[in-house]
């Protein structure tokens, strides 16, 4: 009765192999809990695959995109692109600078005295003595 079945999606899904994989895969998802489209009739799942494939009730094209998704190990997920930020002033390749972006500089000492004076020294037991 299956072999009557695989000439029938011939037609369907030109590559015998593709039809495999496809008919297969459609077992499975039977297999796992997936509701049939066709009456079983006391035929097991590869059959009932192959049956729907026949009688056009699951689309190839659907099954095919199905199996894919199923194989990939990394899904690509679209998400909103972030806005380009602009070139710092003095990047390799970056346009000379045209004055309305000013960065203020500042040497080493001039950063310890501003930590300095952010936060007092904690006073400990050893200072008092």
């Amino acid at each position: 009765m299956a072999r009557v079945t695989v000439e029938d999606c011939i037609d369907k899904v030109e590559n015998r192999f593709d039809l495999v994989l496809l008919a297969g895969h459609r077992a499975r998802l039977i297999s796992s809990g997936q509701p049939i489209t066709i009456d079983r009739d006391n035929d097991k799942n590869p059959v009932v695959a192959l049956r729907e494939i026949a009688d056009e009730t699951v689309s190839p094209d659907d099954l095919r995109e199905d199996l894919i998704h199923s194989l990939q190990k990394y899904v690509e997920v679209d998400e909103p692109e972030t806005e380009t930020v602009p070139a710092l002033a003095g990047t390799a390749g970056a346009p000379e600078d045209d004055g309305s972006v000013q960065f203020d500089r500042m040497t080493e000492e001039d950063l310890l005295r501003g930590l300095e004076g952010l936060v007092p020294p904690a006073e400990s037991d050893d200072d008092e003595g």
